[in-house]
């Protein structure tokens, strides 16, 4: 038997090998990829940026060092987070739910000096499970929700199952008597959203609502030992290689500049030249080939694209075919920040007037008041018909 070391009970327990005493020791592979990860964690989200910069210039180095030049990097982080805040709750509670189905399944294998999943696992406090549930609870969609509920009621089963072997109707409260009557709970709530979901033919949503309350009972002790290293190792790989992918296709579509539609007056229009004043008693030359006055405001273009700066001399504008247009000061008459069209639902299911593609932060915050749409957002002048 190993030798079990606890600094005070129901302290986590590592196992030592008496098999390996007397060999030379081998610098740990989960320290060696810990150090990895911490370098090149960092240069994920510059990646990211770059890469979105990159598309937003249509793959012209030209425009993309313009865009390097003048966007704030501050505004950019801002987009960063706001559009990738859901995924600290997804790494967090994945990993944390498979590593510790590896440490009571399969103990002898859990070692945290040799993989990262169990190194991460031993080194994650209670307290960070718990914002990782919170954060998720506020920036997860609805739909989702079910999903955020099954993760948590299965990290407090392992936890509890782990920290308190010797307390059976505790672990029967947590890992049973809970998760049913939280999926009770959960049914009770979104069943009409459920039945309207397979009436519509959203099959993917009713999935999302319906499968996780019920599977929470399922995975709430160990599994068998011989298969849980390779499942939870597994399916660990699979969340970090697909996660970054999804994370990549999300920020791709982040706006990170904003959209404004700018009026430019003609250049005949701008600092016409002076002339002497006629004399009254001259008559003029006969021109019977002379155009009569152009209208008010002929030439005239409304200008739409994204606003990267404004100089002492011009206006930077990316405009809609990816194009950079410098707008000399003196020729712009007025400009009007365009808001971001609202996305159409793909879904038309609600729970309880909760649309399930909302977040808790969207749902609860208050609307932008409808308003009549600015002519020069959609490229006419105002007062055209």
């Amino acid at each position: 038997m190993g030798e079990d070391r606890a600094t005070r009970p129901g302290a986590p327990r590592i196992a030592s090998n008496p098999a390996n005493a007397g060999r030379p020791r081998r610098m740990a592979g989960a320290r060696q990829a810990q150090q990895w990860l911490l370098t090149l964690l960092p240069a994920f989200p510059v990646l990211l940026l770059v890469l979105r910069l990159w598309q937003l210039s249509r793959q012209d180095m030209s425009t993309m060092l313009l865009l390097v030049q003048y966007v704030s990097p501050l505004g950019l982080l801002s987009a960063l987070l706001i559009a990738l805040v859901w995924a600290f709750p997804v790494v967090v509670l994945t990993f944390g739910v498979l590593g510790r189905l590896l440490r009571l399944s399969a103990p002898d294998r859990f070692d945290p000096e040799r993989s990262l999943l169990a190194s991460l696992t031993a080194r994650t406090p209670g307290w960070v499970l718990t914002a990782a549930v919170a954060l998720g609870a506020l920036t997860w969609q609805l739909r989702f929700l079910p999903a955020l509920l099954m993760l948590g009621l299965w990290l407090l089963a392992l936890r509890t199952r782990y920290l308190h072997p010797q307390e059976p109707t505790r672990i029967l409260l947590v890992s049973v008597a809970l998760p049913l009557a939280a999926a009770i709970l959960a049914y009770s709530l979104l069943g009409p959203a459920i039945w309207t979901a397979l009436r519509e033919g959203e099959w993917a949503t009713a999935a999302l609502l319906a499968v996780p309350p019920v599977t929470t009972v399922l995975v709430t002790g160990p599994i068998p030992g011989w298969i849980a290293p390779a499942l939870t190792h597994g399916l660990a790989f699979t969340v970090a290689a697909v996660l970054p992918l999804v994370m990549g296709a999300v920020f791709l579509r982040v706006p990170l500049l904003p959209t404004a539609a700018i009026e430019v007056a003609p250049k005949a229009a701008v600092g016409t030249p002076r002339t002497e004043a006629p004399d009254p008693t001259a008559s003029p030359p006969p021109d019977l080939t002379a155009a009569p006055p152009p209208a008010s405001g002929a030439g005239t273009e409304v200008v739409l694209g994204a606003l990267i700066t404004v100089t002492d001399t011009s206006t930077i504008v990316l405009d809609q075919t990816a194009g950079v247009r410098f707008l000399p000061n003196g020729q712009v008459q007025s400009q009007v920040l365009c808001p971001q069209a609202a996305a159409a639902p793909y879904s038309l299911v609600s729970v309880r007037g909760w649309p399930v593609e909302e977040t808790a932060l969207e749902w609860m915050m208050p609307r932008r008041p409808l308003t009549d749409p600015d002519m020069r957002c959609a490229g006419r002048l105002p007062g055209a018909k």
